[in-house]
């Protein structure tokens, strides 16, 4: 692929915002298998961590299928960061991904996102809060739409209400945040009509964060009639990922059913070949 970096690169000109860390590194599909389809991957990790094994694991699953993987390497509560922060990388990682699509023969109509856990409220944020770009930006990555083209979210946090992850929700919101901002960053109460396809799914025994969850962002599609697929099994600790280790191109290892459904899914989106 033209021009694609082969190591992480910033996110964001060096100027802005000042010192952020935030990258992106690519995953590209073998020789021959690109579909021309892309996707940002949010690990997760409570907004204090990233996990690996939701990062680059399921960038080279991704690849394997012919789909151009992105791990984003976003700012973290942990380090003192704090909403909007977040959301701005993540938007940032689409803007980017499009305005370049052309010299990465990438298709700028069918560039996704993905998140575990509080990647997946990163996720589920971005695609009721994104935006057309701005057409008076200097910077021409700026000018770009952040709106993913799909969502897919795994055991995700979602509320910010009773709901939510309580180290999730300090990390991203600190302490004391307002009710008017735990509201903003809800997303079950932030779905609009133009938020894009998702698939969702989470275990119903999760103890870390509720499958309640995944169940009131599928709710808030529903009411607004946005296509989404729905997956809830009935076991898994919380993190599971691919339901392997450490997987590797190629892996022949049986995988958690839930991939199965995703390829289904992302084929009848036509992101495979």
């Amino acid at each position: 692929m033209t021009g694609l970096p082969s190591e992480p690169f910033a996110l964001w000109p060096d100027s802005r915002p000042a010192g952020n860390p935030s990258t992106l590194t690519a995953y590209l599909p073998a020789a021959g298998r690109a579909t021309g389809a892309s996707v940002v991957v949010c690990p997760g990790g409570s907004y204090a961590m990233l996990a690996d094994h939701e990062g680059r694991d399921y960038a080279l699953w991704l690849a394997d299928q012919g789909i151009t993987a992105f791990v984003l390497k976003y700012r973290l509560g942990s380090a003192g960061h704090r909403h909007p922060a977040m959301l701005e990388d993540a938007a940032r990682a689409v803007r980017t991904v499009r305005h370049h699509s052309r010299d990465w023969n990438l298709d700028p109509a069918r560039i996704g996102i993905m998140g575990s856990s509080a990647g997946g409220h990163l996720v589920s944020t971005l695609v009721t809060h994104f935006d057309g770009g701005n057409p008076a930006a200097a910077d021409p990555i700026e000018r770009e739409s952040s709106r993913p083209d799909l969502g897919i979210l795994c055991y995700p946090v979602i509320s910010m209400g009773p709901l939510a992850h309580e180290e999730s929700r300090r990390n991203l919101l600190g302490e004391n945040p307002s009710a008017e901002l735990r509201h903003r960053v809800s997303s079950e109460l932030q779905a609009r009509e133009t938020t894009p396809p998702c698939f969702i799914w989470h275990t119903q025994d999760d103890q870390a964060v509720k499958v309640e969850n995944a169940l009131a962002f599928a709710a808030a599609l529903q009411e607004k009639r946005v296509p989404f697929s729905l997956h809830i099994y009935p076991s898994g600790p919380h993190g599971i990922g691919l339901g392997v280790p450490d997987y590797r191109p190629g892996d022949d290892r049986p995988l958690h059913p839930w991939i199965g459904e995703l390829r289904g899914w992302l084929a009848g989106l036509g992101y495979l070949k």
